[in-house]
């Protein structure tokens, strides 16, 4: 398959040596890919995935994210090796983790807590990039209030509502971004190295037993809203989350801030799938501007 010999000389390019890969093993990978497991004569195992030729640059945002959380200590980040066009479809070549052994969710907590502590001058990042297939803009900003207004919370709102969301959406979000300042009640936190999509299906622990995170969706944040994604969904139990307080403790008005924080991977995830995530976004809206003071 002429893909598959590109790749091998992309690999062999960028490590030096020569690359023969064997069959390629189907395995999953995620919504918006598809994705191969493929070893090499070398013994050494690569995890590939694949999408329209299009999708390049998405390939190439998150090989650069994978790099910027390799930094962090204690976690196991896949490498990324190589990534281009073959065969007419872009593609992203990384390290394979062998995932699926038993991890302690304290590490894994405390690793987390380390990473986040790796910090930034601005919010946002060098570059833009995606969760999950929709854009995302990182545009460095020196406000945190101000980024999530413009580069998360309303640029999601502004696609729903140009998507055909209706009028409620428009009104009720246009009104919870006047109250932004009331519900952030002047914070202004550290820019924290964030995940950006942590949710159980991208976090796991290797046969080794350590903890491995992965399909980021990098910039530099509030640590506290990737903390929140980790609720939206569940899988992470009271041993993560006692572990992350005692490294490093939660401020006050961490549990309205969380809502508003996982607001924003609900209007994604409507204006990826549609569906009743519109219903939950609305009474996500609702709930926070009832902490408003009249």
């Amino acid at each position: 398959m002429d893909a598959w010999q590109d790749i091998e000389r992309e690999l062999a390019a960028r490590s030096g040596r020569p690359v023969t890969l064997g069959r390629p093993v189907t395995v999953g990978g995620g919504s918006i890919n598809t994705a191969c497991r493929v070893d090499s004569d070398d013994g050494c195992c690569f995890f590939v995935k694949f999408n329209r030729a299009s999708r390049l640059d998405m390939f190439a945002a998150e090989a650069e994210g994978l790099e910027e959380l390799r930094q962090a200590p204690g976690l196991r980040i896949p490498e990324p090796l190589a990534w281009g066009v073959a065969g007419g479809q872009a593609y992203l070549v990384m390290e394979h983790l062998p995932l699926g052994g038993r991890g302690s969710s304290v590490e894994l907590a405390q690793a987390l807590a380390a990473m986040h502590r790796i910090t930034a001058p601005r919010f946002g990042w060098r570059r833009d990039n995606t969760i999950g297939s929709t854009p995302q803009p990182n545009d460095p900003c020196d406000d945190w209030l101000a980024f999530w207004a413009q580069r998360r919370l309303g640029y999601q709102l502004q696609m729903a509502v140009e998507g055909g969301a209706g009028r409620r959406l428009e009104t009720r979000g246009g009104r919870l971004l006047e109250q932004l300042p009331a519900l952030m009640d002047g914070r202004q936190p550290e820019a924290s190295l964030l995940h950006g999509d942590l949710w159980s299906g991208n976090a796991s622990f290797t046969r080794d037993g350590e903890p491995a995170i992965f399909d980021p969706a990098v910039y530099y944040g509030d640590r506290e809203a990737d903390l929140a994604m980790t609720e939206l969904f569940g899988g992470f139990g009271a041993d993560f989350y006692a572990a992350y307080q005692d490294a490093w403790p939660l401020e006050p008005g961490y549990p309205v801030r969380k809502t508003l924080y996982n607001l924003y991977h609900i209007l994604n995830h409507y204006n990826m799938f549609g569906g009743g995530y519109l219903d939950q976004a609305l009474h996500m809206i609702d709930d926070l501007l009832s902490h408003i003071q009249p």
